[in-house]
């Protein structure tokens, strides 16, 4: 049997999907994570955001901008980044760049703060300033996430192409 030869665009295509497994697959579990540790232990909140914030930092962020990269060659490569579903999801990655950046790390960090302050003060429960500060992320954390699975379909549907 002959083993076929594997271009190296099919290579930047499996490092590309792989890199949006690595960046965006973990965020679909954080509302069930945060939803878990209040049931069973609030005072683990703290430990909760602050692995978001090293999670941000070491995988979500570097993944993104290998999908940013690997995307680009992707596009140029087979594609035309004038073919509406490769612009949108362009789009929509910068959007979201922006709000990882601009909103939901920096929430992640006030959220850690504001849980380590809860759980000095032995209330039991978070405060209202988290609470406040909670519902910024899942609002902003829902958008994202929203704007994933639309770029994801626009990936794999290919509308117009």
């Amino acid at each position: 049997m002959l083993i076929p030869a594997i271009l190296f665009y099919d290579v930047v295509l499996f490092v590309h999907v792989l890199a949006v497994v690595l960046a965006f697959g973990v965020v679909f579990t954080y509302p069930m994570l945060d939803a878990y540790i209040r049931r069973a232990n609030p005072g683990d909140l703290v430990v909760l955001h602050r692995f978001q914030v090293f999670l941000t930092r070491r995988v979500v962020t570097p993944s993104m901008v290998v999908v940013l990269a690997a995307g680009l060659y992707l596009a140029l490569d087979r594609w035309s980044l004038g073919d509406p579903w490769i612009s949108a999801t362009f789009t929509i990655l910068i959007v979201i760049f922006g709000l990882v950046g601009a909103v939901l790390t920096p929430t992640e960090r006030r959220l850690a703060e504001l849980a380590e302050a809860d759980r000095r003060s032995g209330a039991g429960k978070p405060s209202e300033a988290y609470e406040a500060q909670a519902r910024k992320y899942a609002t902003f954390g829902g958008l994202a996430t929203l704007l994933i699975v639309v770029a994801i379909f626009l990936m794999t549907v290919k509308p117009g192409a």
